[in-house]
């Protein structure tokens, strides 16, 4: 039968049983979600077996905690129930299995502990009763698991000590006297269940080596059915932290568990970590792993060759809060950066003949030391971003990467390069020691040694000085690609803030860089002004008490608008450039007295046509600010002149983010999208309505559902800049524009609006 159920469990310590109903919905819901409560500290491990058959579904459940209990489950009908807690003392179990007792029905648990030892409990009379412990693991077991074959019941371990051992528990004959012979046979464990008054045997059927460090998961190939009976393939696979998984299965010949019959797939180099967990797809063709950095790896198995594993295209993201995400101006691919530490260039795929475009990580521009912060497009292959690090870090694309995103998006690579100087690096590479990405040229790189020739005889060919190696894609890369091939060369460093960079915006024209970093003194709290032709500090604009929280330019370039944690918000207006550059100076603010926000404002954004700003704060409001009434213009009024032009708008939740789009609604009226710190995203239209503000200004359109909006915090919303869907071209692309938005809950997410049902 199909499996309807799902079980999870999680550091909130409840266990969640989710319930998908094939034939109708609950409320609209196809899934149903029972919390099981009862552990007192995060719920590390699950499984879960059926009891029975439908229509009388029975499921029993084991769970492993960090309060040093195992609990058992029992859920019949819709109801949900703990019929057992087995102590362990002080020590943690790392994993659970059930199964059933071979030709029966009589459930068994395996727990693999943190004293290296496997306990074996077997369900006798309505009660788990320890059985066995099954000693010889070196170190903390983290991965077990059953599968039955045939008569017989197999367990894989798998521990800290690099090893992975194979159980066997069989039915044990009673008539057969114990034969006095020497031949050599394994120490077996017997044990019998009275019950239904059967002897069983447990031995040792294999140890595997093959791991060069702690092996965390262990999984059988799923059983299929054939000729109406389950097949279960003698076929294992084991994840480890050396970066490596392996495929094991028993010689054709001999019977015995060898590693030459198996396949080893993983990484290569790059500085991450290894796998934490494995499976097969339920025909055994894929596997997929993940890494401990949040990242999946996916391997397909090549038709002609069984023993070739390829990496395919898979899903992929940040794996911590994502903090800033930006369009580039052609509206082509959308850059992101997180507190992963990691900046990341999403992009549509264009297949060849398909007409579906799908959105895919193709490049990992920076992989930092620093948790990151925030970022600016400098036109369009150029970027500059800020980490939780003093200085301001420029990068620009290599021509590796250009070629394959006009392979991977269908743009031509004459309309990319019209952009580009010509003598660009390859790609870049960050030295053993270093922090920075360092450009590599066509003659930088390494000549690949002859496969005949000693690679491993020094030191300097095991850690090559440059991971990196052109390659021509033509689909979205693998995670082992992206992480060491797909890096971009770091320009320029911006030195001149005191404290860990906070925000930073770039002009219209492609000129002027501002930036501001953590601050609670006047003196920190400073904007810099850069100029993006000699990287020089231009200007130092001190006005705010605390750290500046956003900053934008307006689309005419003629003024800079900062908000901050001071509750207040500054305008500066562009003077007369000088030689240097242009200076700015401040034009309006809002101080004590004439606040309207009553906590710190988070975002900020202009208006298309560059008459009104808007704002928002933890206060729950969001403002319109501009020159209300028009009719004055002399310049001693204009700081009198900017208030508020809108009624106060009431977004329920503390405003995190705010953006409103380039393109109006076909009646004229400003889109204005709004994030809350719950996570929802909600659009409204503004149009002002006279002198005084109005209260029919604000209209809400669209209020994003709960599967489309975020599960934490909004963080930053960034509006396309043209009409049309990027990767897109057919007749009404026009009536659509492109919301892009990220937020703590590790999402990145693209949102198409058409703007005529707005």
């Amino acid at each position: 039968a199909a499996e309807t159920e799902l079980i999870s469990g999680g550091s909130d310590k409840q266990l969640i049983l989710w319930e998908w109903n094939r034939t109708g919905t609950w409320n609209n819901q196809f899934v149903k979600s029972i919390p099981l409560k009862g552990h007192a500290e995060a719920v590390c491990a699950v499984d879960a077996v059926y009891q029975s058959d439908e229509p009388d579904l029975n499921l029993l459940i084991a769970s492993a905690a960090s309060d040093s209990t195992v609990r058992i489950w029992s859920w019949h009908g819709s109801e949900a129930k703990c019929i057992e807690i087995l102590q362990f003392g002080n020590g943690f179990v790392m994993d659970v299995c059930l199964s059933f007792l071979p030709g029966s029905n009589v459930p068994i648990l395996a727990c693999g502990a943190d004293d290296c030892k496997i306990y074996l409990f077997i369900q006798q009379s309505g009660q788990f009763q320890k059985t066995l412990i099954l000693p010889g693991h070196e170190d903390w077991i983290r991965g077990i698991e059953w599968a039955v074959c045939g008569e017989d019941l197999f367990l894989a371990s798998c521990a800290q000590d690099y090893l992975i051992r194979i159980w066997k528990v069989c039915a044990k004959s009673k008539q057969l006297p114990e034969t006095e012979d020497d031949s050599i046979r394994l120490k077996e464990n017997v044990f019998t269940v009275k019950d239904t008054d059967t002897t069983y045997a447990i031995s040792l059927e294999s140890v595997l080596a093959g791991h060069e460090n702690w092996v965390y998961a262990v999984h059988w190939q799923p059983s299929f059915s054939k000729d109406g009976s389950m097949q279960q393939p003698m076929r294992i696979l084991s994840a480890s932290m050396d970066k490596t998984v392996i495929i094991w299965e028993p010689d054709k010949e001999s019977g015995v568990w060898l590693e030459q019959a198996s396949v080893r797939v993983g990484e290569v180099g790059g500085n991450t970590l290894g796998f934490f967990d494995c499976q097969f797809s339920p025909d055994g063709s894929m596997i997929i792993a993940h890494a401990f950095h949040g990242a999946l790896h996916l391997w397909k198995q090549a038709t002609g060759n069984k023993k070739e594993w390829t990496p395919e295209v898979v899903i992929s993201g940040h794996f911590n809060s994502v903090e800033d995400v930006k369009w580039d101006p052609e509206g082509e691919f959308v850059i992101s950066v997180g507190s992963d530490q990691t900046t990341r260039l999403f992009a549509p795929w264009k297949r060849k003949q398909e007409t579906e475009v799908t959105w895919h990580e193709i490049a990992r521009p920076q992989v930092h030391g620093y948790d990151m912060r925030c970022l600016a497009m400098i036109g369009r292959f150029q970027f500059v971003s800020g980490a939780d690090e003093k200085v301001l870090r420029v990068f620009r694309a290599p021509k590796n990467f250009i070629e394959n995103f006009s392979n991977i998006t269908g743009i031509s690579m004459e309309k990319l390069f019209s952009h580009q100087s010509s003598d660009l690096p390859e790609g870049a590479t960050v030295p053993a020691l270093g922090l920075s990405n360092k450009a590599v040229f066509e003659g930088d790189m390494a000549v690949q040694p002859a496969e005949d020739e000693e690679t491993f005889n020094t030191v300097s060919n095991q850690y090559p000085e440059i991971y990196f190696q052109p390659l021509i894609l033509t689909e979205p890369p693998a995670e082992d690609h992206l992480l060491q091939n797909t890096l971009w060369p770091e320009i320029q460093k911006l030195y001149g803030h005191g404290y860990e960079i906070f925000c930073v915006a770039c002009n219209n024209s492609n000129t002027v860089i501002a930036s501001a970093c953590k601050a609670s003194k006047k003196e920190h709290a400073a904007i810099i002004l850069w100029s993006t032709t000699s990287w020089k500090k231009l200007q130092s604009l001190s006005f705010h008490n605390l750290t500046v929280t956003q900053l934008a330019f307006s689309p005419n370039d003629k003024f800079l608008l900062a908000v901050s944690r001071d509750r207040n918000w500054s305008l500066w207006r562009k003077e007369d450039s000088s030689e240097s550059g242009p200076v700015f100076s401040c034009y309006a603010y809002t101080d004590k007295n004439t606040a309207v926000h009553s906590r710190i404002i988070w975002s900020c954004d202009w208006t298309p046509d560059s008459k009104y700003f808007i704002t928002g704060s933890r206060d729950k409001k969001v403002i319109i600010w501009g020159q209300c009434d028009l009719s004055v213009t002399t310049e001693e009024n204009m700081m009198d002149s900017i208030k508020p032009c809108s009624t106060v708008l009431d977004a329920g939740d503390s405003v995190t983010a705010v953006s409103i789009s380039r393109v109006l609604t076909p009646d004229g009226r400003y889109i204005v999208a709004v994030g809350v710190e719950n996570g929802k995203i909600i659009l409204y239209t503004w149009k002002q309505g006279g002198q005084e503000p109005t209260l029919a200004d604000w209209t809400t359109c669209v209020e994003m559902g709960n599967s489309q909006s975020h599960a934490l915090a909004v963080k930053r919303l960034c509006w396309r800049h043209h009409a049309g869907r990027a990767g897109h071209n057919d007749q009404n692309n026009s009536e659509w524009l492109q919301l892009a938005s990220c937020g703590a809950d590790h999402c990145v997410k693209i949102f198409n609006v058409n703007r005529f049902d707005l």
